[in-house]
């Protein structure tokens, strides 16, 4: 309780001193000529987005959509490969170096491809999340399957587990801690992705964001950004955190 309560005052204070700043115009003098917004304006724009004009409502709900679809495929390409180049030597030596390869390619570089093959709609942007959270995840899980203690593989055997039984009762359970680091790296990731991919796609907060940047309106840009912040935080805090310490306190590890 108290951390949050001074998480919300730093933020409270952030937002006042940004108040001031606008108030008196003191970038003015270094940046002449430049539209600095102002955080109460940018909160007006939320109101109006939300609750009068509803496009900000419907962005979110699109961005969102398309998030937790391309998350969730995501999540199972990525542990279906990670166990795959875990338990494999020779898939491990050929396609864990494609996948190590396809890594260090941003997302947004696959977005020309994918607007040739799929236009500017949903299906390029899915795509492109995909792809941005797939390899961070395949690259977590098979490195918690690599790090399950041997000691515990050999009890297991010892207890008669092998084969696929082994891997379903001991492996992926004792990589679980694993798995959720990818599960929150593979969010973040693909989040980015969205964000990139709607710049230049179609609907969502992203192209809301290249809309308001169109008509110079600021105090709409910062308002979709604290609301990317937003969600951030809220995933950060709210959701990830809370199942990883529950899950650390299960396996002993807090």
């Amino acid at each position: 309780m108290i951390t949050t309560v001074r998480r919300v005052l730093f933020f409270i204070i952030l937002i006042a001193i940004w108040e001031i700043i606008y108030r008196l115009n003191l970038l003015l003098e270094f940046f002449p000529g430049t539209a600095f917004p102002s955080p109460l304006n940018s909160v007006n724009e939320l109101y109006i987005g939300f609750f009068e004009t509803g496009i900000l409502t419907e962005a979110l709900t699109t961005s969102i959509q398309r998030l937790v679809m391309g998350f969730i495929i995501a999540i199972i390409i990525g542990t279906a490969l990670g166990l795959l180049l875990a338990r494999s030597k020779l898939a491990d030596e050929t396609l864990g170096s494609l996948v190590i390869a396809l890594q260090s390619i941003p997302s947004i570089v696959w977005l020309p491809i994918m607007l040739m093959l799929f236009g500017t709609g949903t299906l390029s942007i899915i795509v492109i999340v995909t792809l941005g959270g797939t390899w961070v995840m395949t690259s977590n899980m098979r490195l918690g399957i690599k790090s399950v203690q041997p000691i515990l593989i050999r009890a297991a055997r010892t207890l008669g587990y092998k084969g696929s039984e082994l891997v379903w009762r001991v492996m992926i359970p004792a990589a679980v801690p694993s798995f959720l680091s990818g599960t929150r790296l593979a969010w973040a990731f693909a989040w980015r992705a969205l964000m990139a991919a709607e710049l230049i796609g179609s609907g969502g907060l992203g192209r809301t964001l290249m809309d308001a940047r169109d008509f110079y309106n600021m105090d709409l840009v910062i308002a979709i950004m604290i609301i990317i912040a937003t969600i951030g935080l809220i995933m950060e805090y709210v959701i990830f955190d809370r199942i990883e310490r529950k899950v650390f306190s299960r396996w002993g590890l807090s």
